[in-house]
């Protein structure tokens, strides 16, 4: 069974799960008691473990797409900062050289299993004050400023970009607005197009609009299992065209915003799998998987000539809206 972490998934937990962590709870109650008592539990806690894991996989095997939604803003899910954790190496660069530093947009030299690239992602913060602070991954204009200035960078370098998309949407204030927000998004997505170097995105979370495509344009774009990649939030859908936030249910249905629906239609190159229980249940492990995908993406990659990787590149987005996969 994978690693959990009991106070905070019972406290953070999502409806669906609430049987799942329950459980949970009794294998912890019983671990305690074996370590300050004498008693051999082993084959009572080992019978609850072995009906954990057969109850997670028949839970998880029936998510709905908006359970699935709910999942990906799991409140431990591994973030950008979860990732870069686990490079050898991460150099923060700041500043978009024309107004600020968006904290909702981190950029930076990283080196992973000896490879190294620029970092491209959105960052969400953990704490509430950190949330606050990052617009909860909705960046402004800056934001997407910097990130093309250091993506321009990384081609100048000539390594590779690796991106993490985790947002809900790019932030709508007047501020942001004022400041060209749809300009920067659309600069951003035209000149991705034509960086010379290896581009990877991967979508660890919510991808929301134009806020996931502004860092969204690569070579290779992948998909945690229970993250989503959408034109619009299931909320922001349902009261456009219900009038009502009630009908998110219904919306992330219509959209197809999960991994087999975007595999399908070739939005996404691969769909990685998650561990037992979703990605917050074992960061670890996701982060292994995450790490292996970005090194293999790389290497694969930086073999094509140039002229090969940015036609590649184009006729892959060039492709997309035609009939489904079969």
């Amino acid at each position: 069974m994978p690693e959990t972490k009991p106070s905070e998934t019972v406290q953070n937990g999502l409806a669906f799960e609430r049987p799942l962590l329950e459980m949970q709870e009794k294998i912890d109650e019983l671990e305690q008691l074996a370590q300050t008592t004498h008693l051999d539990l082993r084959g009572e806690i080992e019978a609850l473990q072995a009906q954990l894991e057969k109850q997670t996989k028949e839970v998880y095997k029936k998510l709905t797409p908006w359970e699935m939604v709910k999942v990906a803003r799991h409140a431990d899910r591994p973030l950008t900062s979860d990732y870069i954790a686990s490079f050898e190496d991460f150099t923060e660069l700041h500043g978009d050289r024309t107004f600020r530093d968006d904290p909702a947009i981190v950029t930076g030299l990283a080196t992973l299993r000896g490879r190294r690239f620029m970092l491209v992602g959105h960052r969400k913060g953990k704490s509430v004050k950190e949330r606050l602070a990052c617009n909860f991954g909705c960046a402004h204009p800056e934001g997407y400023r910097k990130a093309l200035a250091k993506m321009k960078l990384a081609e100048k370098m000539g390594i590779p970009i690796v991106t993490f998309v985790n947002t809900p949407g790019a932030y709508p204030g007047i501020g942001a607005e004022e400041r060209g927000q749809a300009s920067a998004i659309a600069r951003n997505i035209l000149e991705m197009f034509e960086l010379k170097v290896p581009i990877i995105v991967l979508v660890i979370g919510e991808g929301g609009s134009g806020g996931a495509l502004g860092i969204g344009v690569g070579d290779r774009v992948g998909m945690l299992q229970y993250s989503y990649y959408s034109v619009i939030s299931p909320e922001g859908c349902a009261a456009i065209l219900w009038k009502s936030g009630e009908k998110a249910p219904e919306a992330a249905e219509a959209l197809k915003l999960t991994g087999p629906d975007l595999l399908k239609f070739g939005l996404v190159d691969e769909v990685i799998e998650e561990p037992l229980g979703g990605a917050h249940r074992d960061d670890k492990e996701m982060t292994r998987r995450v790490a292996d995908k970005i090194c293999e993406w790389i290497d694969e990659l930086q073999a094509m000539p140039t002229d090969q990787l940015l036609e590649a590149r184009y006729q892959k987005f060039r492709n997309m809206g035609k009939p489904p996969r079969t």
